[in-house]
């Protein structure tokens, strides 16, 4: 397996992705589009998810494809971001047809960013512009870090982000990989150097430091965000992608293979104070043997875990900021 071209979900064809985000708020959504509706299902291992529309994804359910896939920041405010990207769809003629109705159909999740210093006093929910924003921005390359839904995100120990990578299979399949990085746990390990992803880091996409030479990683958890604030800020959201033709059950397996991501990016991970949550999608574009699903899952959880750094390693510095920048503590 190799990187794609662009090392992003979009090296996925036929994928984009907007961001839109308020500095002074210090949050952000994150949209993913197709060039056509696509299959999609979820699977959720946090304690504390924060979702919309995800009942229609499980596989028993009759809807085929969405339209759009929405990760945001502000809690249950940020759940207004889907509505924003409705708007655009709607305008553009797309979503699912009954009669001559048009409904655009836009599951989206969100993380808990609201006490991270940003100025929350709005008079009207702003995410819903956001969204829209984010769907106007829509794009195959998008910048990586302290934008979108990873605006206002932060780690146990730095501040987290918005992170993307992608893989390409022996047999041309593509598998990629969003993720919006605000976790209970840890991302680096003691000393704020080395990623917990690093024995998965492809090319020194983030920062090359390899693994740490320590052991009984764990043990113990410092967390500079908890002293911070309360322990229930939380959450990584992300969004696994491929090629393959895959049905919506098995969209639905290659979330669940997806979380192996998480769990080997974030330490701990999948707590009662998390929301983790994977969506995964296929744009249906290439066919493949079904002993190719395996590596399939195994990809989409290298690249989640290789993304939860990358969000972190991006992240930049912003006034008010209650956390350092991983890149603050290793210039």
């Amino acid at each position: 397996m190799k990187s794609g071209p662009r090392n992003l979900i979009t090296d996925v064809p036929g994928l984009r992705v907007g961001n839109a985000q308020d500095d002074a708020l210090k949050s952000g959504t994150t949209v993913l589009l197709a060039d056509d509706p696509f299959t999609a299902s979820v699977h959720v291992m946090g304690g504390a998810p924060g979702t919309r529309e995800t009942d229609l994804l499980a596989p028993d359910k009759s809807v085929a494809a969405v339209d759009a896939l929405v990760l945001s920041g502000g809690s249950a405010y940020g759940l207004d971001a889907c509505s924003g990207v409705v708007d655009g769809l709607r305008a553009a003629g797309r979503g699912f047809r009954l009669g001559d109705a048009t409904i655009p159909l836009v599951p989206g999740a969100i993380l808990f960013d609201l006490l991270n210093g940003g100025d929350k006093t709005w008079a009207e929910n702003p995410y819903r512009a956001l969204g829209r924003a984010a769907y106007d921005a829509a794009a195959e390359d998008f910048t990586l870090g302290t934008i979108g839904a990873g605006t206002g995100a932060l780690s146990a120990m730095v501040k987290g982000g918005l992170g993307s990578a992608s893989l390409q299979l022996p047999d041309g399949t593509m598998v990629g990989a969003l993720v919006a990085t605000n976790p209970v746990g840890a991302v680096t390990t003691p000393g704020d150097r080395h990623f917990y992803a690093a024995p998965f880091e492809v090319d020194a996409e983030f920062g090359g430091m390899g693994p740490d030479p320590a052991t009984g990683l764990g043990m113990t958890m410092e967390s500079r965000k908890m002293a911070s604030m309360s322990p229930r800020e939380n959450t990584t959201i992300a969004i696994v992608a491929t090629n393959a033709t895959l049905t919506k059950a098995q969209c639905q397996r290659m979330s669940v293979a997806a979380h192996d991501g998480i769990g080997r990016a974030t330490v701990p991970a999948h707590t009662p104070y998390d929301g983790d949550l994977v969506f995964g999608l296929s744009t249906g574009a290439h066919e493949v043997a079904e002993s190719i699903l395996p590596l399939i899952g195994h990809a989409a959880s290298l690249c989640l875990a290789r993304a939860i750094a990358r969000a972190a390693y991006h992240a930049t510095p912003a006034a008010g900021d209650l956390l350092p920048c991983w890149s603050d503590l290793n210039s």
